[in-house]
């Protein structure tokens, strides 16, 4: 009976997970395609080449092209400064690279308000200089780096961390310049996880709703991303169009979850290898 029970054990876990993912994860996404689909192909069609909802869907692919490559910046001259030096207040900013993930994005938010905002502490400033960041796409910007700077860092830091400054030192040793060192040693090293940064960055970029809302003003065809445009759609009870610009967030989650099961194997592969 106990060796049943053992064997029956790993089947009723996996069975388990299974059912948990097909309730809150695949059942919700099957349910945004057949609502976006649900008055057929010319509707779907019709929703996704609306002005408002094109407007969107260029700010959001404007805003990740701008806050991704800027994390990818911070994220590597960060991770390099962490793990390959040793220098006071390195333990502090690992803490500040963590701090977006203990705020609520709608916290974020507000704080970017209260320093750019009209009655900000910078808001008279700005506006004496007709400089607007708040309720504009610089504020949204600049709320979309603040939610998503850590990804690339702490993806990168264990990874320097675990290979040590050997290879650096040895770079160094040969006559190596450190920016030399760095473009032929350091990133060669850390390329598979770098991309799988980038990839979670950019998701969440795209799918930023809390400090985005708070910092964009909600005003239809100009601060609208795309998150926000489908919640406006959704309150209007435009159902169809809500569900069918949701399904191109899901789209790219999906693409995404590819990319990034394709960058953890070759990964895997690549540390077996050098193993």
């Amino acid at each position: 009976m106990t060796s049943r029970l053992r064997s029956a054990g790993p089947a009723v876990l996996i069975l388990a997970a299974l059912a948990f993912l097909a309730l809150f994860l695949l059942l919700p996404l099957v349910v945004v395609f057949v609502e976006a689909l649900k008055h057929g192909l010319a509707a779907y069609a019709a929703a996704l080449v609306d002005p408002d909802a094109r407007s969107a869907i260029r700010l959001t692919l404007l805003v990740a092209a701008i806050s991704v490559p800027v994390n990818v910046i911070f994220g590597l001259v960060a991770a390099w400064a962490i793990a390959k030096f040793d220098f006071p207040g390195r333990s502090l900013l690992i803490t500040f690279i963590d701090l977006p993930f203990s705020v609520s994005p709608v916290v974020a938010g507000l704080v970017y308000v209260l320093l750019f905002g009209a009655q900000g502490w910078l808001g008279p400033w700005l506006d004496s200089h007709d400089i607007q960041i708040v309720f504009a796409v610089p504020g949204i910007v600049l709320a979309t780096i603040f939610v998503t700077f850590p990804f690339v860092a702490r993806e990168l830091i264990p990874l320097m961390l675990e290979q040590g400054r050997d290879d650096e030192e040895a770079a160094l040793s040969l006559g190596a310049s450190g920016l030399q060192t760095f473009l032929r040693v350091t990133l060669p090293n850390v390329r598979w996880g770098l991309l799988y940064g980038v990839l979670l960055c950019n998701a969440r970029a795209m799918g930023e709703f809390g400090a985005v809302s708070v910092v964009s003003g909600h005003l239809r065809g100009l601060t609208n991303t795309m998150p926000l445009h489908v919640e406006i759609l959704y309150n209007e009870y435009n159902f169809v169009a809500a569900f069918a610009v949701a399904s191109l967030l899901a789209g790219l989650a999906l693409v995404t979850l590819v990319l990034k099961t394709l960058v953890e194997a070759r990964f895997q592969h690549h540390q077996r290898r050098n193993a």
